[in-house]
């Protein structure tokens, strides 16, 4: 199952987005957002699976190892992110000392490696498509960690940030490992448009893209406002994430200036 969803936060202020062999399960990976009042604790532990939690918005501490660490976003289209990623076995605790939301990821990964904590200087952002197409596409990418800094995990983590009118994910392309997007507005009537193969979805806030393999996706958001993402990928066993594969009936696009 696989497709464009608006999942609702739970009693628990918990929002499923997916789970392996459960709502999803072609994503290969387990996706949740979580809604953090002052004062809550969450706790986080995976036998078999690793573990990604990103801070998109708010105060909190995470612990992890004897070790903790105090992450502050008041402004996820502005400030940098922090990430903390774990091999299975290794507990996590978010503990929120303001209203925060955060994304957590899992798979099953045998592989033990080091905790790593991921700190805006760690990741690598890029502007892309600035200046092509009279910069109707232009956006700030990040990735937090691939396969490049991470060749041990079998998920990719990053976030876009596009300003108002600008189109993303673009040119149309596509890839065979499974990918969900999770967007944020700052403005609940704000909106845009989701393109899977030919179909076109309604973007709101705290809607979800999920993206099968070989399937071309790309995005747009109105004017007026800005739009965050975080985009997040399973690795197909053998056959990692490294590149995408543009569409090659726009890749003129990439070649002359227009």
């Amino acid at each position: 199952m696989a497709g464009f969803f608006y999942p609702q936060f739970d009693d628990n202020g918990c929002k499923v987005l997916s789970r392996e062999g459960g709502f999803n399960a072609d994503m290969l990976m387990d996706v949740s957002v979580y809604s953090l009042k002052a004062g809550e604790r969450l706790v986080l532990s995976e036998a078999d699976k690793e573990t990604a939690v990103l801070l998109m918005q708010g105060n909190i501490t995470l612990y992890w190892e004897g070790k903790s660490h105090k992450a502050r976003r008041d402004d996820f289209m502005t400030n940098s992110a922090v990430c903390l990623h774990v091999c299975k076995g290794v507990g996590i605790v978010v503990e929120s000392v303001g209203d925060s939301e955060i994304i957590v990821q899992s798979t099953l990964n045998d592989k033990e490696f080091a905790s790593k904590l991921y700190l805006p200087n760690d990741e690598w952002l890029f502007t892309s498509c600035k200046d092509r197409w009279e910069n109707t596409a232009v956006r700030d990418v990040v990735t937090i960690f691939d396969y490049n800094n991470a060749p041990y995990s079998n998920m990719v983590m990053g976030e876009i940030l596009v300003p108002q009118g600008r189109w993303f994910s673009y040119i149309p392309h596509s890839h065979p490992q499974p990918e969900i997007y999770y967007y944020k507005l700052k403005r609940e009537e704000g909106f845009g448009a989701c393109f899977i193969g030919e179909d076109v979805h309604y973007i709101k806030d705290g809607s979800v893209g999920a993206f099968p393999g070989g399937k071309n996706h790309m995005q747009v958001t109105a004017p007026g406002y800005p739009m965050y993402c975080c985009w997040l990928i399973r690795h197909l066993d053998g056959n990692p994430w490294t590149d995408r594969l543009d569409d090659p009936r726009y890749s003129w696009l990439l070649k002359e200036d227009v």
